[in-house]
């Protein structure tokens, strides 16, 4: 393999939408309305925390698309932070993500596409996660083989995703199975319309990874803004309607007491068939979502490897002769991943890493304002409407999931921020080296 510096830039606007849309879209739609809608109290309040925690991404979004504009590289908020705060600050996101984070994501993953898949083919544990490891190998080879098969899968798994979605929005909104909006009315205090729009950020959360494949996609500079910008607002409105449904067809006691809320509406609208309609829905949603995170987590290792950040960075920089993707990094992603399926650690590594993530996504959303310090704008150059407002919502946002995650798990935030700075003596090996 030769050590090329540049990717191929085979990245549509479709793909690259489809990127955000796909890597948002996980099985949280299908999970949370009940969560939201217990602790907002109301279908209205329920309502109104989704459409918050949407204005609130979608500041990050918008602030965040200024930067990728301005710094249009591979490596997304790896790559900001390294240019905005120095290269510690983006080193110790690199790390995280790189050796953790992204790939005990697409570990847990590829978990649920097992779990879910024993629907309809019953397995047992080991059997879940042969399946899980294959599927990821099968991504993997795709993505090695061409950014651009990973780009078409991506496309074809967010389409498909969106089709049960798109079903139960259509269907629930003009059925009469319940009077909509109706139900419990119980009084909603400050807290549970706060934890509500908490649960609904989980949900809106995947959309910056596009910004890893910025030296991959045609125009990155005018293209990412506006696929972050139309993606969210797409989502925002995509999940309005779906709880709308919901509320349509399931009375306020069944969705508060569901797991699987999005299901029972499918069963109601479609019959028995219902369940498995949707669980299938899921199953392509997760695919898209695997699809999307292993993509753009191959592109972090590859360009901490560019500046020698990282051990056998000349191997992880590497892109391949023939298919001029980051082969190397992918496969790095994937053993790690590999490894975190079967020691089953995968969701204990997420969760601990939720705290350390939010604080440099919200140092990202915040770096908007050193950009205009450090850089002058070009003319024609996105810039964030409503400046200053904008990232300033998004600034607020960040630091209520960041106070929200200590006061309700102090140990597991700062055992985080433990492991992520466990990273220090390596940076500055690296670096001397």
């Amino acid at each position: 393999m030769q050590n090329n510096k540049t990717l191929k830039k085979s990245i549509t606007f479709i793909e690259a939408m489809a990127i955000v849309v796909g890597m948002i879209i996980g099985s949280g739609i299908f999970l949370k309305p009940g969560i939201v809608l217990s602790n907002a109290g109301t279908p209205t309040m329920s309502i109104l925390a989704w459409v918050v925690g949407g204005v609130i991404t979608l500041a990050s979004a918008l602030s965040v698309a200024e930067i990728a504009a301005a710094i249009p590289k591979s490596g997304g908020l790896y790559t900001y932070l390294s240019e905005l705060y120095g290269g510690v600050y983006g080193y110790l996101l690199g790390w995280v993500q790189a050796v953790i984070s992204y790939p005990a994501s697409v570990a847990a993953l590829a978990i649920a596409f097992a779990t879910y898949s024993s629907f309809f083919l019953p397995m047992n544990d080991l059997q879940q996660k042969l399946l899980a490891v294959g599927i990821l190998i099968f991504i993997l080879i795709m993505n090695a083989i061409s950014t651009k098969c990973g780009g078409i899968i991506q496309t074809i798994a967010t389409v498909g995703k969106l089709i049960p979605v798109i079903g139960i929005v259509a269907f629930g909104l003009l059925s009469d199975l319940a009077p909509g909006f109706s139900g419990i009315h119980t009084s909603v205090s400050g807290a549970g319309f706060g934890v509500a729009i908490l649960g609904t950020l989980w949900a809106y959360d995947g959309w910056i990874g596009v910004t890893n494949m910025a030296g991959e996609i045609k125009n990155p500079a005018k293209t990412l803004p506006r696929v972050i910008s139309i993606g969210v607002i797409f989502v925002i409105i995509v999940y309005v309607l779906f709880n709308m449904a919901i509320f349509q067809v399931l009375p306020y006691e069944a969705i508060v007491s569901s797991k699987t809320p999005g299901a029972d509406a499918a069963e109601a609208l479609f019959g028995n068939g219902g369940g498995a309609f949707i669980t299938a829905g899921i199953i392509v949603s997760v695919l898209g979502a695997l699809n999307g995170y292993l993509m753009t987590a191959a592109r972090v290792p590859q360009a901490m490897g560019e500046k020698g950040q990282i051990p056998f960075s000349r191997t992880l920089s590497k892109i391949h002769p023939k298919f001029q993707t980051p082969a190397n990094a992918l496969i790095f992603q994937s053993v790690l991943a590999i490894i975190y399926i079967f020691s089953g650690t995968f969701d204990t590594l997420t969760d601990l890493l939720v705290f350390v993530l939010w604080i440099f996504f919200t140092m990202g959303v915040f770096g908007v304002f050193i950009l205009r310090k450090k850089m002058p704008a070009e003319k024609g150059r996105y810039r964030v409407p409503l400046y200053p407002l904008t990232p300033i919502i998004g600034v607020v946002g960040g630091l209520y999931i960041l106070v929200s995650t200590i006061i309700s798990d102090p140990i597991r935030s700062f055992v985080g921020i433990g492991i992520t700075l466990v990273g220090l003596p390596i940076y500055f090996y690296m670096n001397k080296k």
